[in-house]
């Protein structure tokens, strides 16, 4: 049976700063878009997951890292640090191998994939 790969895209506001770095040493914020996707085998009920489970769990998790200063969770918030550490929360929750991208704004982003 070949896998599927279902996606979920959420928004989430956060401020940080990158000690000792020039220009983002200063706190500022970012919009932050991740795109979460999963891969597994389609069940007999026609669906991988859920899409509203799926979403759910999501947002769960990512409501800790919005409108909240990142540095209190991460020493050094950067954007591979951001995806790994939502990565990491998700691969937990979600029990699929996944892959997560995190935009930091509008071009430039990092993503971390445990899908082969």
């Amino acid at each position: 049976m070949s896998k599927m790969k279902l996606g979920i895209i959420e928004h989430i506001d956060s401020a940080h700063y990158l000690p000792a770095h020039d220009s983002c040493g200063i706190v500022h914020g970012h919009t932050y878009r991740v795109e979460v996707v999963i891969e597994g085998e389609k069940k007999e009920s026609g669906m991988v997951m859920d899409f509203y489970d799926m979403k759910k769990k999501i947002k769960d998790i990512l409501s800790t890292y919005d409108h909240v200063l990142l540095n209190d969770i991460l020493d050094y918030p950067s954007a591979e640090n951001i995806c790994e550490h939502i990565h990491s929360k998700l691969s937990n929750e979600l029990g699929y191998p996944l892959s997560v991208k995190v935009w930091e704004g509008h071009n430039k982003w990092c993503e971390l994939s445990s899908i082969e």
